[in-house]
């Protein structure tokens, strides 16, 4: 595991958030894999992501079993968490009509690193 810096460790350990448009990888559109801060498991690829103008990453998918699904504790939201060592990325929203999937996985830039480049498949 990565030590994390006070910032990560808010965001990805205490689940806490980033402020919205702040984020390293907010805009970016280049080709890789983005991985997670924490134990560099790959979650998401560069193909998936798209801008919904929310002011974080999103992705209309996921790599499989990358990810795991919690019901938040607000009972409204879904929580998503690396499937490998369970930091908190973000939430995951259905529904809204942003992509074909239907699917808006909207993640901390913090809780990401990004590997340009190299795809998974």
């Amino acid at each position: 595991m990565k030590k994390l810096t006070d910032e990560e460790k808010h965001v990805i350990i205490n689940k806490g958030t980033e402020r919205p448009f702040t984020g390293k990888y907010v805009h970016t559109t280049d080709f890789g894999t983005y991985l997670c801060k924490q134990c560099n498991a790959p979650l998401f690829r560069s193909r998936d992501k798209f801008e919904s103008h929310c002011g974080w990453p999103c992705f209309d998918d996921e790599i499989p079993n990358a990810i795991q699904r919690i019901p938040d504790k607000d009972g409204m939201r879904t929580e998503i968490i690396c499937a490998n060592c369970k930091a908190h990325l973000g939430h995951v929203f259905e529904g809204e009509r942003f992509t074909e999937k239907n699917t808006r996985h909207c993640v901390n830039s913090i809780s990401l690193t990004f590997l340009e480049g190299e795809a998974y498949e």
